[in-house]
């Protein structure tokens, strides 16, 4: 026998084996995997099972709390209908009581009123019995009685009449005199501003005589670029180290006065680099002109104004009247108005907004036709602002007709931030032309000797003819002077009227 066969049957032997191994193998790994399968999927099978009745359980319980919170609810609710409907009956019962009693007291009266009027019926026809008596004794009739004794009450009360209507009229004046001083006391002592503010200097400082030729460049052309792209004219004269710079628009003329420093700053000026300064100036100027506005805004701490208001707003900076700052006097008059309503009651906010708008018109251009005031209300109306802050500002000149407190509140604080000692100087000559016009006033009326304007025409002092006018006539007299000059004159604050009547009688005994 060969000895390949032996071996190669233990091979195959093995392989055998080697098979049955690892099906056996296989078999109980196989086994092994399906029981350990089977059981983790029973024990999640009853973690699942307690899972979901703990979350029943969890849920049933939320849900008899909800239920207990909404029998309790509606427990309460049923206890404050049965609480309501006790009142409802209470007072039905009450009103059933009073229109019984009212009932009662109709019926009374309808008794007393017949009663009294049975009571009349008798005594006029009393009295008409004891006017015919009277009449066939005396020989006159009623009418006649009635005529005499209205001529004699007329005679004795004639005087008493005028001293009782005159002492009235002085001490309803006083009041309101005394009143009006102490709201307007009472409002400047809680403003405090600056008292005047100077005008926006048109001079620019240069560096020599020199820089002159170089503004005015070959044949004038930086100075015609310059005056063309600002709307301004430059005036370059002898005058040593300055440049003057005019124009009626403050806002150009600021452009302009910021454009010709950084010019003279650079030092390169041609018409690239003129066009580059005054572009930045006019960028500035109007950031300038946007903050100004919103400041005021913030300042008296108003909402809802517009953009475009304010702008408006920010432009008055550039402007004054006389000495004094439009801007600051908007903002000091919409403090005064806020500080007055306060004191008389009224809402403090409209008052605020038609002080510091009042002026808004005075920032305009010549495309709007008519007085600052108008316009500047139209302008209001258009931006959607309120009708009773609109008509403030169109009659704080008394163009318009007032419809509202508001509009004389304009009117009062306008007139106090205007006329603050150093504000707004006059120029002489105005000054006594204004005197001038308020003694020839005075010296028009009938029965007046001299008039004399004193305190800078804050008081007129008027000398009547003691024969010719008696002291009834004197005191209409002043009151008609005062009305004349309400409506004829434009003066500041007030004028007070004294008129003197004065009689003398001399003799000499010898």
């Amino acid at each position: 026998m060969s000895p390949v066969w032996p071996t190669l049957f233990l091979s195959l032997l093995a392989a055998v084996i080697s098979a049955l191994l690892v099906w056996y193998l296989t078999h109980r790994w196989r086994d092994n995997t399906r029981q350990q399968c089977e059981k983790l999927l029973y024990y999640t099978k009853k973690e699942a099972e307690i899972s979901s009745r703990e979350i029943l359980n969890e849920a049933q319980l939320k849900i008899d709390k909800k239920w207990a919170e909404f029998e309790r609810r509606q427990d309460r609710f049923e206890l404050e209908r049965e609480r309501d409907r006790e009142d409802i009956d209470k007072d039905r019962r009450r009103i059933k009581r009073a229109r019984e009693e009212l009932e009662d007291r109709k019926r009374k009266l309808e008794v007393e009123e017949e009663n009294v009027y049975r009571r009349e019926e008798s005594v006029r026809k009393m009295g008409q019995h004891y006017r015919r008596r009277m009449e066939e004794i005396t020989g006159i009739s009623s009418e006649e009685v009635k005529k005499l004794l209205r001529e004699e009450v007329a005679a004795e009360c004639d005087k008493e009449l005028r001293l009782l209507r005159r002492s009235h009229l002085e001490k309803s004046e006083k009041e309101v005199r005394i009143e009006a001083k102490r709201v307007l006391v009472s409002a400047m002592q809680r403003l405090s501003t600056k008292p005047l503010h100077d005008i926006t200097a048109t001079l620019v400082p240069i560096p020599g005589d020199e820089m002159k030729g170089r503004i005015i460049g070959r044949e004038g052309r930086n100075i015609k670029c310059f005056e063309a792209l600002t709307g301004v004219t430059l005036m370059i004269d002898e005058s040593p180290e300055t440049v003057l710079i005019s124009s009626f628009d403050p806002v150009r003329r600021e452009v302009a006065r910021a454009g010709l420093e950084y010019l003279i700053g650079d030092g390169r000026i041609h018409p690239s680099s003129i066009d580059e300064c005054v572009g930045r100036a006019q960028a500035e100027i109007e950031s300038d002109i946007a903050r100004f506005g919103d400041e005021a805004v913030d300042d008296l701490k108003l909402t809802g104004v517009r953009p475009e208001v304010r702008l408006l707003l920010g432009k008055l900076r550039y402007r004054y009247a006389y000495t004094q700052n439009v801007l600051d006097h908007a903002i000091e008059v919409g403090f005064i108005c806020s500080m007055i309503a306060s004191e008389i009651g009224i809402d403090p906010i409209p008052a605020k907004r038609a002080g510091l708008f009042h002026d808004i018109g005075k920032a305009l251009d010549h495309e709007y036709e008519g007085s600052h005031a108008t316009v500047g209300a139209d302008f209001l109306r258009r931006y959607g602002e309120d009708p009773i802050v609109v008509n403030a500002v169109a009659a704080h000149h008394e163009e318009v007709e007032p419809e509202s407190l508001y509009a004389g509140l304009v009117m009062v604080a306008d007139t106090l931030s205007a006329v603050r000692p150093g504000v707004r100087n006059e120029m002489q000559s105005a000054y006594i032309e204004r005197l001038n016009r308020l003694e020839k006033l005075a010296g028009e009326m009938e029965g007046v000797k001299e008039v004399y304007a004193l305190q800078a025409g804050r008081e007129i002092r008027v000398i009547v003819e003691p024969a010719t006018i008696s002291d009834e006539q004197a005191a209409e007299l002043s009151r008609e002077l005062r009305h004349k000059i309400e409506n004829t004159l434009q003066y500041p604050s007030t004028i007070k009227v004294t008129v003197i009547r004065e009689q003398r009688y001399c003799e000499t005994a010898k």
